[in-house]
């Protein structure tokens, strides 16, 4: 199969400049380049389709350029409601460095990283004027759709705006004359900006190069804007989404998006995900394609260890796992992510039950333990009776379940 053909199957293919993308993508080996501002200082789940892509890309000899916006970061590209709020430089500095150490991660030494801040900050007002923006009407940029939807609002567009997709084009003139690139990638919602920088390099060159976006990636089963959850995104940075968390969001994912998120993020062949999907049609209950699909991810983000103690805490909360599998890394993601209750031996579990939120009264915890809906490390308590002792702990923690879904951590005082 060709790259063309596949990321087409995959999903990743929503626009191009070409006949066809077998023009762009199989014909020659291309040098590629995708830029993203520091808006944040982590990609979220949402925009980490285009790492993916560029995944692709280098897997089948494409030479990768990773931008990261210094300079364009210091604007921000026109949103279709409102002006994006200026970042301080010593801010700016700080996400740059983040996302490039991200990069380096996620990518590894597939790719090249350039900072647009390194060529700006050399260049002068009048000369950009005179070099760039002459090449350039104004009605081709108000034909642009965010600059079209601003300039229609009540909120009106800043020159700063204005002037950014001629900003991201310069950067797409500068890596066609500095590396060789002429595929530019990124999201539908940037094709207005990135088609400027193929303008530029057709105008000022003789040139030519081309641009390849991406859909918007919608969650089917509520119409909203994948990796978004009531406006909180699913940042792959540890330290704004944990390890834990992040696996639980794809293991949760709908029937009827897995098999589509197993294609866009993961390497896993189209074969392997048909075999897959046939499984999980076969029996959707057991969740198989969503395992999959979970573990596939949170290994790439995060890394094989994390996600064997990920993957044991969450079968311990929600399945048969056993406390006493956990190394300190589990033990501990088992404590930040359950709902714990300290106690002390030799207590009743009817007491712990009420004292731990299970129950609302004794009465309610012996009808839960006498109707086998309790366990404690693995094991049904049956007993109305029974009590606390240490031969319930595991490495100084004990999982106190009311059926399937509530839980308590215990830990001893």
């Amino acid at each position: 199969m060709t790259l063309s053909k596949e990321l087409q199957e995959r999903g990743f293919v929503h626009q191009f400049t070409a006949e066809t993308l077998g023009e762009i993508l199989d014909d020659k080996k291309r040098f590629v380049y995708h830029g993203f501002d520091p808006s944040a200082d982590s990609i979220h789940a949402g925009n980490f389709v285009q790492w993916m892509l560029l995944k692709h890309l280098a897997k089948h000899g494409h030479t990768i350029v990773l931008l990261v916006g210094g300079a364009t970061g210091r604007i921000g590209d026109p949103k279709p409601d409102s002006e994006r709020p200026l970042i301080d430089e010593e801010e700016i500095n700080r996400r740059v460095l983040k996302m490039k150490a991200q990069a380096e991660h996620l990518l590894g030494d597939t790719v090249e990283l350039v900072n647009n801040y390194d060529w700006f900050k050399e260049i002068k007002f009048l000369d950009f004027l005179r070099d760039i923006g002459k090449h350039f009407t104004v009605n081709e940029l108000m034909k642009k759709d965010a600059i079209a939807t601003r300039l229609g609002s009540e909120t009106g567009l800043s020159y700063t705006e204005f002037a950014y997709p001629l900003v991201q084009g310069y950067d797409y003139l500068v890596l066609y004359r500095t590396k060789g690139c002429t595929l530019q990638t990124g999201g539908s919602d940037q094709w207005g900006n990135m088609i400027t920088g193929v303008d530029m390099i057709r105008k000022i060159e003789k040139a030519e190069a081309h641009v390849l976006t991406t859909p918007l990636i919608i969650d089917k089963t509520t119409g909203k804007k994948f990796g978004k959850s009531e406006g909180n995104a699913v940042w792959l940075d540890p330290e704004k989404t944990s390890p834990y968390h992040f696996y639980q969001f794809w293991l949760n994912v709908a029937d009827e998006n897995v098999i589509d998120y197993l294609k866009l993020f993961t390497l896993l062949s189209l074969d392997e995900i048909a075999e897959v999907e046939q499984a999980h049609l076969q029996a959707a209950h057991e969740r198989q394609a969503q395992k999959v699909l979970a573990q596939a991810v949170t290994t790439m983000v995060h890394g094989e260890t994390m996600t064997v103690s990920v993957k044991a805490v969450s079968e311990i909360l929600f399945g048969e796992g056993d406390t006493a599998t956990l190394d300190e890394t589990g033990k501990r993601m088992l404590l930040d992510n359950a709902p714990t209750y300290t106690t002390v031996e030799g207590v009743s579990i009817v007491d712990v039950l009420v004292a731990g939120g299970l129950a609302s009264s004794k009465r309610e915890a012996r009808t839960f333990i006498e109707s086998g809906a309790v366990s404690l490390g693995g094991e049904k308590i049956t007993d109305s009776e029974a009590i606390l002792g240490l031969n319930h702990f595991v490495h100084g923690i004990a999982l106190l379940k009311r059926g399937k879904k509530q839980y308590i951590v215990l830990t001893l005082s």
